[in-house]
Protein backbone atom coordinates (compact mmCIF):
# COMPACT_ATOMS: atom_id res chain seq x y z
CA UNK A 1 0.00 0.00 0.00
CA UNK A 2 0.82 3.97 -0.69
CA UNK A 3 1.42 5.32 2.28
CA UNK A 4 2.68 8.99 2.63
CA UNK A 5 6.67 9.14 4.75
CA UNK A 6 5.47 11.20 7.67
CA UNK A 7 5.18 9.34 10.78
CA UNK A 8 7.76 6.78 9.52
CA UNK A 9 10.10 9.72 9.44
CA UNK A 10 9.54 11.37 13.01
CA UNK A 11 9.30 7.66 14.28
CA UNK A 12 13.02 7.64 13.25
CA UNK A 13 13.66 10.82 14.55
CA UNK A 14 12.39 10.08 18.22
CA UNK A 15 14.02 6.51 18.18
CA UNK A 16 17.64 6.99 16.49
CA UNK A 17 17.33 4.78 13.72
CA UNK A 18 16.56 5.27 10.04
CA UNK A 19 15.00 4.36 6.53
CA UNK A 20 16.79 3.22 3.59
CA UNK A 21 15.72 5.70 0.85
CA UNK A 22 16.44 3.12 -2.89
CA UNK A 23 16.13 4.21 -6.24
CA UNK A 24 14.50 2.48 -8.72
CA UNK A 25 15.10 2.50 -13.04
CA UNK A 26 13.13 -0.44 -13.86
CA UNK A 27 10.74 -2.98 -12.59
CA UNK A 28 13.60 -5.48 -11.97
CA UNK A 29 15.24 -3.23 -9.26
CA UNK A 30 11.98 -2.39 -7.90
CA UNK A 31 10.88 -5.70 -7.21
CA UNK A 32 14.35 -6.63 -5.50
CA UNK A 33 13.94 -3.73 -3.17
CA UNK A 34 10.25 -4.63 -2.12
CA UNK A 35 10.78 -8.08 -1.81
CA UNK A 36 13.72 -6.93 0.63
CA UNK A 37 11.40 -5.25 2.93
CA UNK A 38 8.70 -7.62 2.50
CA UNK A 39 11.15 -10.19 3.87
CA UNK A 40 12.11 -7.99 6.83
CA UNK A 41 8.28 -6.93 7.58
CA UNK A 42 9.57 -3.52 7.15
CA UNK A 43 8.54 0.04 5.29
CA UNK A 44 10.44 0.90 1.82
CA UNK A 45 11.08 4.30 0.47
CA UNK A 46 11.22 3.84 -3.08
CA UNK A 47 12.47 6.79 -5.54
CA UNK A 48 12.62 8.03 -8.86
CA UNK A 49 15.13 11.10 -9.64
CA UNK A 50 13.87 13.96 -11.86
CA UNK A 51 17.86 13.04 -13.75
CA UNK A 52 16.72 9.80 -14.35
CA UNK A 53 14.06 11.12 -17.23
CA UNK A 54 16.55 10.16 -19.91
CA UNK A 55 16.54 6.44 -19.20
CA UNK A 56 12.53 6.43 -17.87
CA UNK A 57 10.28 8.88 -17.49
CA UNK A 58 7.99 9.93 -14.51
CA UNK A 59 4.97 8.83 -15.84
CA UNK A 60 6.60 5.26 -16.44
CA UNK A 61 8.33 5.46 -12.95
CA UNK A 62 5.21 6.43 -11.66
CA UNK A 63 3.53 3.15 -13.55
CA UNK A 64 5.80 0.96 -12.10
CA UNK A 65 5.22 2.66 -8.32
CA UNK A 66 1.75 2.59 -8.03
CA UNK A 67 1.53 -1.13 -9.54
CA UNK A 68 4.36 -2.39 -7.27
CA UNK A 69 3.78 -0.58 -4.40
CA UNK A 70 -0.36 -1.32 -4.47
CA UNK A 71 0.33 -5.01 -4.17
CA UNK A 72 3.48 -4.86 -1.73
CA UNK A 73 2.56 -6.54 1.60
CA UNK A 74 4.24 -3.32 4.03
CA UNK A 75 3.67 0.12 3.56
CA UNK A 76 5.43 1.82 0.38
CA UNK A 77 6.44 5.31 0.35
CA UNK A 78 6.39 6.38 -3.55
CA UNK A 79 9.64 9.80 -3.20
CA UNK A 80 9.97 11.96 -6.12
CA UNK A 81 14.24 12.72 -5.55
CA UNK A 82 15.82 16.07 -6.28
CA UNK A 83 12.94 17.49 -8.47
CA UNK A 84 15.01 20.88 -9.79
CA UNK A 85 12.13 21.78 -11.85
CA UNK A 86 9.09 22.87 -9.88
CA UNK A 87 6.51 22.43 -12.56
CA UNK A 88 7.19 18.32 -12.67
CA UNK A 89 7.33 18.64 -8.64
CA UNK A 90 4.02 19.75 -9.04
CA UNK A 91 2.60 17.15 -11.65
CA UNK A 92 4.17 14.79 -9.39
CA UNK A 93 2.11 15.85 -6.63
CA UNK A 94 -0.65 15.90 -8.57
CA UNK A 95 -0.15 12.38 -10.12
CA UNK A 96 0.72 10.34 -7.03
CA UNK A 97 3.77 10.14 -5.33
CA UNK A 98 3.46 10.42 -1.83
CA UNK A 99 6.26 12.32 -1.00
CA UNK A 100 8.22 14.91 -3.13
CA UNK A 101 11.61 16.64 -2.78
CA UNK A 102 12.21 20.14 -4.55
CA UNK A 103 15.92 20.55 -4.61
CA UNK A 104 16.49 24.17 -4.89
CA UNK A 105 19.99 24.16 -3.09
CA UNK A 106 22.49 25.33 -6.07
CA UNK A 107 19.97 28.41 -5.29
CA UNK A 108 20.88 31.62 -2.92
CA UNK A 109 19.41 31.06 -0.06
CA UNK A 110 15.98 33.45 -0.60
CA UNK A 111 15.54 31.60 -3.99
CA UNK A 112 15.68 28.48 -2.49
CA UNK A 113 13.24 29.24 0.92
CA UNK A 114 10.72 30.80 -1.97
CA UNK A 115 10.89 27.88 -4.50
CA UNK A 116 10.39 25.68 -1.26
CA UNK A 117 7.56 27.42 0.13
CA UNK A 118 5.37 27.10 -3.05
CA UNK A 119 6.02 23.94 -3.42
CA UNK A 120 5.09 22.88 0.10
CA UNK A 121 1.64 25.28 -0.01
CA UNK A 122 1.27 23.51 -2.84
CA UNK A 123 1.95 19.85 -1.83
CA UNK A 124 0.59 19.79 1.60
CA UNK A 125 -2.59 21.30 0.20
CA UNK A 126 -2.91 17.82 -1.41
CA UNK A 127 -1.82 16.08 1.41
CA UNK A 128 1.51 15.25 0.03
CA UNK A 129 4.96 15.86 2.03
CA UNK A 130 8.19 17.61 1.00
CA UNK A 131 11.84 17.73 2.09
CA UNK A 132 13.91 20.09 0.53
CA UNK A 133 17.77 20.46 0.88
CA UNK A 134 20.11 23.20 2.23
CA UNK A 135 23.75 23.12 1.82
CA UNK A 136 25.39 21.13 -0.87
CA UNK A 137 26.19 17.77 -1.57
CA UNK A 138 29.16 16.86 -3.29
CA UNK A 139 30.41 14.91 -6.14
CA UNK A 140 32.66 11.58 -6.32
CA UNK A 141 35.39 12.79 -4.05
CA UNK A 142 36.12 12.36 -0.25
CA UNK A 143 37.66 15.18 0.20
CA UNK A 144 36.67 17.55 3.19
CA UNK A 145 35.51 19.88 0.84
CA UNK A 146 31.79 19.72 0.59
CA UNK A 147 29.70 23.00 2.26
CA UNK A 148 28.40 21.76 5.49
CA UNK A 149 24.55 22.92 6.14
CA UNK A 150 25.08 25.81 8.48
CA UNK A 151 22.70 25.58 11.47
CA UNK A 152 21.49 28.88 11.73
CA UNK A 153 20.53 28.85 7.87
CA UNK A 154 19.09 25.66 8.26
CA UNK A 155 16.68 26.35 11.20
CA UNK A 156 15.18 29.59 9.42
CA UNK A 157 14.90 27.48 6.15
CA UNK A 158 12.43 25.10 7.89
CA UNK A 159 10.68 28.03 9.62
CA UNK A 160 10.11 30.03 7.26
CA UNK A 161 9.42 26.94 4.46
CA UNK A 162 7.49 24.64 6.33
CA UNK A 163 9.14 21.89 4.68
CA UNK A 164 8.49 18.52 6.29
CA UNK A 165 11.87 17.01 6.31
CA UNK A 166 15.44 18.70 5.53
CA UNK A 167 18.05 16.71 3.19
CA UNK A 168 21.84 18.34 5.49
CA UNK A 169 25.47 18.53 3.68
CA UNK A 170 27.98 16.73 6.31
CA UNK A 171 30.51 15.26 4.35
CA UNK A 172 28.41 12.67 1.86
CA UNK A 173 28.95 12.86 -2.21
CA UNK A 174 26.61 11.50 -4.85
CA UNK A 175 27.86 8.80 -7.00
CA UNK A 176 30.97 6.49 -6.43
CA UNK A 177 34.03 7.31 -4.48
CA UNK A 178 37.00 7.46 -5.89
CA UNK A 179 39.60 7.37 -2.67
CA UNK A 180 37.98 5.30 0.01
CA UNK A 181 35.23 6.31 2.97
CA UNK A 182 34.08 9.65 3.33
CA UNK A 183 34.71 11.86 6.68
CA UNK A 184 31.81 12.78 8.03
CA UNK A 185 30.87 15.96 10.62
CA UNK A 186 29.15 13.87 13.26
CA UNK A 187 29.18 17.13 15.19
CA UNK A 188 27.55 19.43 12.53
CA UNK A 189 25.16 16.83 12.48
CA UNK A 190 24.51 16.41 16.46
CA UNK A 191 23.91 20.37 16.53
CA UNK A 192 21.51 20.21 13.47
CA UNK A 193 19.74 17.46 15.09
CA UNK A 194 19.32 19.90 18.03
CA UNK A 195 18.66 22.92 16.32
CA UNK A 196 15.56 21.38 14.03
CA UNK A 197 12.57 19.71 15.07
CA UNK A 198 11.97 17.82 11.58
CA UNK A 199 13.73 14.84 10.56
CA UNK A 200 17.11 14.50 8.63
CA UNK A 201 17.67 13.32 5.60
CA UNK A 202 21.52 12.27 4.00
CA UNK A 203 22.14 12.18 0.60
CA UNK A 204 25.12 10.19 -1.28
CA UNK A 205 24.90 7.14 1.24
CA UNK A 206 26.35 4.56 -1.51
CA UNK A 207 29.84 3.49 -0.14
CA UNK A 208 29.89 5.95 2.69
CA UNK A 209 31.08 3.50 5.24
CA UNK A 210 28.64 1.11 7.42
CA UNK A 211 29.53 2.65 10.18
CA UNK A 212 29.25 5.84 9.14
CA UNK A 213 25.90 5.60 8.00
CA UNK A 214 24.90 3.85 11.34
CA UNK A 215 26.68 6.74 13.78
CA UNK A 216 24.50 9.06 11.61
CA UNK A 217 21.37 7.33 12.05
CA UNK A 218 22.06 7.19 16.12
CA UNK A 219 22.61 11.01 15.69
CA UNK A 220 20.01 12.56 13.84
CA UNK A 221 19.30 10.95 10.72
CA UNK A 222 16.11 9.21 9.70
CA UNK A 223 16.18 8.75 5.53
CA UNK A 224 19.40 8.00 3.89
CA UNK A 225 19.35 7.76 0.01
CA UNK A 226 20.93 4.69 -1.86
CA UNK A 227 21.18 3.82 -5.53
CA UNK A 228 24.83 3.75 -6.89
CA UNK A 229 25.77 0.82 -4.75
CA UNK A 230 22.12 -0.79 -6.14
CA UNK A 231 22.87 -0.35 -9.65
CA UNK A 232 26.83 -1.16 -9.40
CA UNK A 233 25.51 -4.35 -7.48
CA UNK A 234 23.20 -5.28 -10.25
CA UNK A 235 25.86 -4.75 -12.60
CA UNK A 236 28.61 -6.91 -11.31
CA UNK A 237 25.77 -9.52 -11.15
CA UNK A 238 25.38 -9.60 -14.57
CA UNK A 239 29.02 -9.57 -14.84
CA UNK A 240 29.94 -12.70 -12.61
CA UNK A 241 29.14 -15.19 -15.33
CA UNK A 242 27.65 -16.05 -18.82
CA UNK A 243 23.90 -16.50 -18.44
CA UNK A 244 22.18 -18.83 -20.80
CA UNK A 245 18.68 -16.76 -20.85
CA UNK A 246 17.80 -13.00 -19.88
CA UNK A 247 15.22 -14.57 -16.90
CA UNK A 248 18.33 -16.14 -15.37
CA UNK A 249 20.44 -12.85 -15.64
CA UNK A 250 17.77 -10.99 -14.66
CA UNK A 251 16.69 -13.24 -11.80
CA UNK A 252 20.37 -12.57 -10.68
CA UNK A 253 20.05 -9.07 -10.82
CA UNK A 254 17.30 -9.09 -8.43
CA UNK A 255 18.87 -11.33 -5.58
CA UNK A 256 22.08 -8.70 -5.82
CA UNK A 257 19.56 -6.03 -5.49
CA UNK A 258 17.60 -7.26 -2.84
CA UNK A 259 20.80 -8.63 -0.25
CA UNK A 260 21.77 -5.23 -0.59
CA UNK A 261 18.98 -3.66 0.47
CA UNK A 262 18.64 -5.66 2.88
CA UNK A 263 21.95 -5.46 4.29
CA UNK A 264 21.65 -1.53 4.67
CA UNK A 265 18.13 -2.12 6.60
CA UNK A 266 20.23 -4.22 8.86
CA UNK A 267 23.20 -1.14 9.13
CA UNK A 268 19.97 1.71 9.60
CA UNK A 269 18.92 -0.52 12.14
CA UNK A 270 15.83 0.36 10.68
CA UNK A 271 14.30 -3.19 12.14
CA UNK A 272 13.66 -1.08 15.60
CA UNK A 273 10.66 0.33 14.02
CA UNK A 274 8.52 -3.30 13.63
CA UNK A 275 9.16 -3.53 17.28
CA UNK A 276 6.46 -0.49 17.67
CA UNK A 277 4.23 -1.65 15.15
Amino acid sequence: MLVSSKIYLQDARENHYAFPHFNYWDSNSIRAEIAAAEELKLPVILAWAEKHSPEIGMEDALGLGKFFGARAKVPVILHLDHGVTPELVKKGVDEGFTSVMIDASDKDFDTNVATTKDIVEYAHARGVVVEAEIGHVGTNSTEDDSKYTEVDAAKKFAEETGVDSLAVSIGTSHGVYQTGTPKLNFDRLSELREALNIPLVLHGGSSSGDENLRKAAELGITKVNIYTDLAMASLHATQKEKFDTEPDMAAAQRKAIKDLSEHYYDVFETNNYQYRI
